[in-house]
């Protein structure tokens, strides 16, 4: 082999060097710019909750919640302040969505949700049951969402939920309508709103 030949070889393998730690520190600046915003998403997290600290924490089933009026499996999609949409609460694990289990009596709402934190919204903390189509910042079609408002210490909670049956909807809005005081079950029309157009 001759020595130009053999210079271009140590060139073509030093450039195979070079490139292959650029790659690297390629990765390596990538996987950092990524952890770097995961964590500032959790310092938000954070921050969020704090400012939601004074949140009393939330009720437990009573022991004897009576007959089960209806019951469903589907999703807990977040809740928010009533009205503001996009304004997730946090506080006590109500910003984790997840599964769940939904079961309503005369006595209230139970939400059972694994591996999550359950809670229990009493009937007479209910305020008002409709069909929307986003919550905590989760879109789905129009009607898609159930979503209940309710009273917890001096703050209206709006919680969205999504059945694995979205036909069941209709049902759980005239249920719910049925135990808020003032309050009649009306058209599937007239218990759907949007977040499209409104003040929030």
């Amino acid at each position: 082999m001759t020595p130009a030949l053999i210079n271009l070889a140590a060139e073509q393998k030093s450039a195979e060097v070079t490139d292959w730690a650029a790659r690297l520190s390629w990765v390596a600046g990538l996987l950092l710019f990524i952890a770097f915003v995961y964590w500032l998403m959790r310092q938000g997290w954070k921050w969020r909750g704090s400012l939601q600290s004074d949140l009393p924490e939330l009720p437990g089933a009573p022991e004897e919640p009576g007959e089960a009026k209806l019951t469903m499996s589907g999703r807990y999609h977040g809740s928010t302040t009533a009205g503001q949409w996009l304004d997730r609460i946090v506080a006590h694990g109500l910003g984790v969505r997840s599964r769940v289990e939904l079961r309503l009596t005369d006595a209230g709402l139970d939400v059972v949700r694994p591996g999550a934190q359950d809670f229990f919204v009493p009937s007479h903390a209910l305020r008002e049951a409709r069909l929307d189509k986003g919550i905590a910042g989760k879109v789905l079609a129009e009607g898609g969402l159930l979503v209940i408002t309710w009273a917890h210490g001096d703050k209206l909670i709006d919680s969205g939920f999504r059945s694995d049956h979205a036909a069941e909807h209709v049902a759980w809005v005239e249920a719910l309508a049925a135990l808020i005081p003032g309050t009649t079950p009306g058209t599937p029309e007239a218990m759907t709103h949007t977040t499209e157009g409104t003040a929030r």
